[in-house]
């Protein structure tokens, strides 16, 4: 049924790591170093003013939101504005932010799954999100490592695949993609005419919704088993 796959492309968060803590770790973070640099930004401005105020600038910028750096990044100049700091703050702070964000705890499987993957697929990365696989040690695994903003769209637009498509050289039907999020990885993969498979590390129900995925995994391991290599 898979015999005409030639690349095998991933989602990341919560694919090939947990991101919930990163994520939280990274926020904390950022507030240590607003609390130590500018402290009238975090007396002012909370971590859920600040996810609000991305949230209200992604639906006032619709072509911007699927940018989470630039949501960040914008966001933050707007509060150090408004709480009196000159605006270059912002850059330096998301530093902080992105260098925590980097700090994943990559889940035991995925080294030894993509080294055995590697060996009889093109392997590639396809996220909406920021982490940097140069810094998080992964990027070797990858020939080729695309997100949202290089896009200029984030999943579920059927660009995101085309674009992933295109820069393999591959037809769409010859990748696979593998996702832990039904509708933006497996619906979205298959719309846009790519194999899918489901990477349910947390044993949770399919939507009855959804057609199901091509495969169904628990692990990095199990999908090379289950794609023979």
């Amino acid at each position: 049924m898979l015999n005409d796959v030639r690349a095998v492309a991933f989602d990341l968060d919560n694919t090939l790591w947990d991101v919930e803590p990163v994520l939280a770790r990274a926020e904390a973070r950022l507030l240590e170093w607003l609390h130590e640099h500018c402290p009238r930004i975090p007396a002012q401005v909370s971590l859920e003013d600040m996810r609000a105020a991305r949230e209200e600038l992604a639906r006032a910028e619709p072509h911007n939101a699927h940018d989470v750096t630039y949501l960040r990044l914008t966001a933050l100049e707007r509060h150090a504005r408004e709480c009196g700091y000159a605006e270059d703050i912002a850059a330096r702070a998301f530093e902080v932010f992105l260098a925590a964000r980097s700090e994943v705890a990559i889940l035991p499987d995925v080294r030894p799954g993509l080294a055995r993957l590697k060996r009889a697929f093109t392997l590639a990365s396809l996220s909406n999100g920021n982490a940097d696989l140069g810094r998080i040690g992964l990027d070797a695994a990858f020939a080729l490592s695309l997100n949202a903003r290089q896009i200029g769209a984030g999943k579920p637009d059927r660009r995101c695949f085309a674009r992933l498509a295109h820069d393999l050289k591959l037809a769409a039907h010859e990748i696979l993609y593998v996702g832990d999020d039904p509708w933006l990885d497996v619906a979205a993969a298959r719309a846009a005419g790519c194999r899918s498979a489901w990477m349910n590390r947390r044993s949770l129900a399919w939507p009855g919704e959804l057609a199901p995925a091509d495969l169904s995994v628990t692990d990095c391991n199990e999908l090379a088993a289950r794609l023979g290599a």
